[in-house]
C-alpha cells in the first residue's frame, strides 16, 4: 500500500546533515507522513536509511524535539527516526485516540509506511508507555525495547495524580507560566536556557483537550500483568532523582520483563536525556550494538 509522504522543508542542515545549530532551533528538515486513518505524523530521520532503525517516542506534551539535542550525538550508522506523536508537536489533532493503544497503532502504521518490517522502539515517559504496549501488542516488529523515565503504572505516582487533578481544569489558551514549571520540575540538572525555552514552546502547542485525555490515560493505564509478554530486548534508563517514576516502578519493571536490565543515572531527574544527551547516547548505542542480527 502507498502512503503520502509529504517533506516539509523546516531548516537545512547542509551537506553534512543535522548540524549542530542553536538549540532553539529545529536542526533538520522535518517530514510529514499521512496514516491510513488520516493522522498526520510530523517526524526528523537521521542517517543511513540501510542501518538499524531506532524510533523515539517523546513524553506528554512534548515533540520529536524532546530528542534534538541527542540526535546528533548518534552515529550515522544507524538511521535515527524521531517522531511527534498525535496531538503533539506539528503533528494532527483528532478529537478523540489518545489512549496508548492508538499512539502504538500510529507507530506500527508509521513503521508500514516507512518501509520497516522491525525497530528498537526508544520511549521516554509518556513515549515509554506507548513503547510498551507496542512491544506488547507487536513483538514481530519490536527489535528491541528501551523505557526511559517511564513505569508500567504511572498513575501509582502522587506526583502523577495531582497533575493529572490540575490539568483537568485546563483551559486554552495553555498558561506559559504552568508549563514551563512543569518541564522545569523533570529536571535535576540545568539545560541550557535556550532548549527549555523550545521545550516551552512545543507544549504550548498542545490544546488543553489533549493534556486531559493524554494525562487521564497515564492515570489509568496499568501493563503490570502484561510485562512478561515482552518478548524483547529491553533496557530500562531511569535518574535517581526522578520524582514522577520511583525506584519501585523500576524494579517492577525489571522483575516483571524477562530480558531485561537497568541503567541508573545519578544525579539525574526524569529528563535525564536533555541533561545529559551524550552519556544518554552512549548507552542507547551500546545496548544496541549488543544486539542480535535479524
Amino acid at each position: 500500500m502507498k502512503f503520502f509522504i509529504g517533506v516539509l522543508a523546516i531548516a537545512a542542515a547542509g551537506a553534512a546533515g543535522m548540524a549542530a545549530q542553536s538549540p532553539s532551533e529545529p536542526a533538520a528538515r522535518v517530514s510529514l507522513v499521512t496514516l491510513p486513518d488520516g493522522v498526520t505524523l510530523e517526524y526528523v530521520e537521521r542517517g543511513d536509511k540501510a542501518g538499524l532503525p531506532i524510533v523515539f517516542l517523546h513524553g506528554i506534551t512534548d515533540s520529536w524535539r524532546s530528542f534534538e539535542r541527542v540526535l546528533p550525538e548518534l552515529p550515522r550508522s544507524v538511521r535515527a527516526i524521531a517522531i511527534s506523536q498525535r496531538g503533539h508537536g506539528n503533528s494532527s489533532r483528532p478529537d478523540t485516540g489518545y489512549k496508548f493503544k492508538n499512539f502504538a497503532d500510529d507507530v506500527h502504521a508509521f513503521l508500514d509506511a516507512m518501509d520497516i518490517p522491525s525497530a528498537v522502539i526508544v520511549g521516554h515517559s509518556m513515549g515509554g508507555l506507548v513503547a510498551q504496549q507496542f512491544a506488547i501488542d507487536r513483538p514481530g516488529r519490536t527489535m528491541a525495547v528501551v523505557i526511559m523515565g517511564s513505569s508500567p503504572a504511572m498513575g501509582r505516582n502522587e506526583v502523577v495524580r495531582g497533575l493529572v487533578q490540575g490539568v483537568a481544569a485546563m483551559a486554552d489558551p495553555i498558561d506559559p507560566t504552568f508549563v514551563r514549571e512543569f518541564q522545569e520540575s523533570t529536571l535535576a540538572r540545568p539545560v541550557p536556557p535556550g532548549f527549555m525555552t523550545m521545550v516551552v514552546g512545543e507544549s504550548l502547542k498542545v490544546p488543553a483537550r489533549v493534556w486531559r485525555a493524554a494525562f487521564e490515560e497515564t492515570l489509568v493505564a496499568n501493563f503490570t500483568p502484561k510485562l512478561g509478554n515482552i518478548s524483547a530486548p529491553t533496557l530500562i534508563m531511569w535518574g535517581d532523582k526522578d520524582s514522577v517514576v520511583l525506584k519501585t516502578d523500576v524494579d517492577i519493571l525489571q522483575r516483571g520483563i524477562p530480558h531485561s536490565r537497568l541503567i541508573v543515572y545519578n544525579g539525574a531527574g526524569h529528563a535525564f536525556h536533555w541533561e545529559a544527551p551524550s552519556e544518554f547516547a552512549g548507552d542507547l548505542m551500546t545496548f544496541v550494538g549488543g544486539l542480535p542480527r535479524r
